[in-house]
């Protein structure tokens, strides 16, 4: 599915954008969803940490197979999806994520993780796409970053400005149905969204199976870092292979 150039660009650059893209239908499906999700839990209209633990109906396209066989071909043949979130920034006022590393607010070790980012709408300068530091994945380490807890926020770690050099930034600039893989070290965030259109992303969550899901961790986690969301219930779904490590934990959470 993944050409070896994108797989190159992938080790390379810290992501890639694939030729496969969701089809009309299955957009239609996950706006929806979401939709339904919202007018249910509109706290979450902005953003949803963990979309799974409110809604199974989502795991059905973390396992499309062409979005599994692409994933395996970066973590390798043994993976779960342990996380599923939903950034959608509505128009006009969507709120900004500031600068990050995914791994600083995961309970993974050894840090690892292939994020599938899809655009659910089309994804923009205009309207806050994605913005990525093109190879700081390569130190393969997780910089210091500090609490932000400002509102306008939808998470509350950033990166200090010395961290990155935001002109080397490059706008992930998606059409609906596109989607972008990332590594788990790749330095990045968006802008606000306040144009007339929506931005709807949403992110599933793969970690290699060499790697353990530390629940402790993730309870220290959620009180050192004063996170809004706890990973200490999350439930793994075994996408491929099997656990190589022997201590994850697959018990089913809801």
């Amino acid at each position: 599915m993944l050409t070896p150039e994108q797989i190159e660009q992938y080790r390379e650059d810290g992501y890639c954008v694939p030729d496969y893209r969701l089809s009309d239908e299955t957009l239609e499906q996950i706006r929806a969803l979401h939709e339904q999700f919202v007018a249910r839990h509109p706290n979450f209209r902005d953003y949803c940490p963990a979309i799974l633990c409110y809604d199974t109906s989502f795991l059905a396209f973390a396992r499309d197979p062409k979005i599994v066989e692409m994933v395996g071909q970066v973590i390798g043949p043994d993976f779960a999806l342990w996380n599923s979130s939903f950034f959608a920034k509505p128009a006009k006022n969507g709120r900004k994520t500031p600068w990050h590393q995914d791994g600083e607010y995961w309970p993974i070790r050894p840090v690892a993780t292939c994020t599938v980012w899809m655009a659910i709408d089309d994804s923009t300068t205009e309207n806050g796409c994605l913005r990525v530091i093109r190879g700081s994945h390569k130190r393969a380490e997780l910089l210091a970053h500090e609490t932000n807890s400002a509102p306008d926020l939808t998470l509350n770690q950033e990166l200090p400005t010395s961290a990155y050099d935001e002109s080397q930034a490059v706008d992930l600039v998606l059409e609906a149905g596109q989607m972008s893989l990332h590594d788990v070290f790749l330095v990045h965030g968006s802008e606000q969204n306040t144009s007339p259109n929506s931005r709807r992303g949403m992110t599933l969550r793969y970690m290699p199976l060499t790697s353990v899901f530390d629940r402790e961790l993730a309870g220290r986690q959620y009180h050192d870092l004063n996170l809004g969301f706890d990973h200490t219930e999350r439930t793994l779904f075994l996408m491929r292979g099997d656990d190589q490590t022997g201590r994850n934990d697959f018990r089913l959470r809801m």
